[in-house]
């Protein structure tokens, strides 16, 4: 690896042990094994790797227990959408406490997001990519031939994602199943039948 590379890696250790606010570029410098200059050299500025760093850390999570995992579930499973749901967010809950340094980290960046407009402009696009990516992965809605309706449902997916990490963090003894979820979805859809 490169010095880019090494400080992108050395960021992303640093905001899940450290948080956003606290991570200094001395800190990030020292678990990169690089050097002052490099940060500005390769990014600009600290809060421009720091921003690399956070999105491709959200990035690896829904390549962890998004897409990847959502198409093994649609080899296993037949077409049955609730045996899917329930499979995806079954994968999604069992990585809920290995995700825990993320989704902190998740929480501390939306908190700052009112008083850093660089940082809201940096993940807005991914964002949205990411619904669609949550869309496509968790229920099998392709984004290019059905776009609304990949809208919409990756608009619902994320909703529950962050919803769910949530309660895992807050009290993960009552926080949601994929069966409590799945359950729960079957309720709602025939309340509205």
């Amino acid at each position: 690896m490169g010095h880019r590379e090494d400080l992108l890696e050395g960021a992303k250790r640093c905001l899940l042990e450290k948080g956003y606010g606290r991570t200094t570029a001395r800190d990030i410098v020292a678990a990169s094994g690089t050097n002052l200059a490099s940060i500005g050299y390769h990014y600009g500025s600290k809060d421009a790797l720091l921003q690399q760093a956070f999105l491709a850390l959200t990035e690896e999570w829904g390549d962890r227990v998004g897409p990847a995992g959502a198409d093994e579930v649609k080899r296993e499973l037949p077409a049955d959408p609730y045996r899917r749901f329930h499979a995806v967010w079954e994968q999604v809950i069992a990585a809920a406490e290995e995700s825990r340094p993320l989704w902190r980290l998740q929480t501390e960046v939306v908190t700052r997001l009112d008083d850093d407009e660089k940082l809201r402009e940096a993940i807005r696009e991914p964002q949205r990519e990411g619904r669609l990516g949550m869309a496509e992965g968790f229920l099998g809605i392709d984004p290019e031939t059905e776009p609304e309706k990949a809208r919409v449902a990756g608009l619902l997916c994320q909703a529950l994602a962050t919803g769910v990490m949530i309660q895992w963090m807050v009290d993960p003894g009552t926080a949601p199943s994929a069966e409590d979820l799945t359950e729960g979805l079957k309720v709602l859809m025939e309340r509205t039948d």
